[in-house]
């Protein structure tokens, strides 16, 4: 038996009342007389479903935009939701200067790791930048990342992606 992906799901979830004629959902056109039905959503495994994976986030944009309006915020949520049982955020480039200076993203960062997300930095980039001492008094691992990411990257348990 095939399962969707949670994100397949909540599409199928949200489609429902359009596809069977019922229309919008109540609360979002204020028209339609049929009740919403809450979809109660559980973290327990699934029979036969995979086992839930590890996302590696290489962040290297040093746009606090960025930064605060997707990859803090999905790390984040992809953590304490369970969509992957381990979330690890790589500090790579400019995204380890931004973090240096910017004592929102340092705080957003420290609230993570307290919440069980992997903050880990680039040694090389820290170097270049002259802040790997900072890096470690903010309470974030600075080493050599290279290895990591090419493991992390060759590991079908591992869902890598780049900001």
């Amino acid at each position: 038996m095939r399962f969707l992906k949670p994100s397949l799901l909540l599409l199928a979830v949200l489609a429902a009342p359009v596809a069977i004629g019922l229309g919008a959902w109540p609360a979002m056109s204020g028209t339609s007389t049929v009740p919403a039905t809450v979809v109660p959503v559980t973290q327990e495994p699934i029979e036969g479903a995979p086992a839930k994976t590890k996302l590696t986030i290489v962040w290297t944009s040093g746009d606090p935009e960025v930064a605060h309006r997707m990859v803090l915020m999905y790390a984040h949520a992809a953590k304490k939701n369970g969509w992957f049982e381990d979330v690890q955020v790589i500090i790579w480039g400019p995204s380890s200067r931004l973090t240096a200076a910017d004592k929102d993203i340092q705080a957003k960062l420290a609230q993570m790791q307290t919440d069980g997300v992997v903050v880990e930095a680039c040694i090389a980039c820290a170097t270049t930048y002259g802040i790997v001492d900072r890096l470690r008094e903010l309470g974030f691992e600075v080493k050599p990342m290279g290895k990591p990411l090419s493991d992390a990257i060759q590991d079908p348990g591992v869902h890598t992606v780049t900001f």
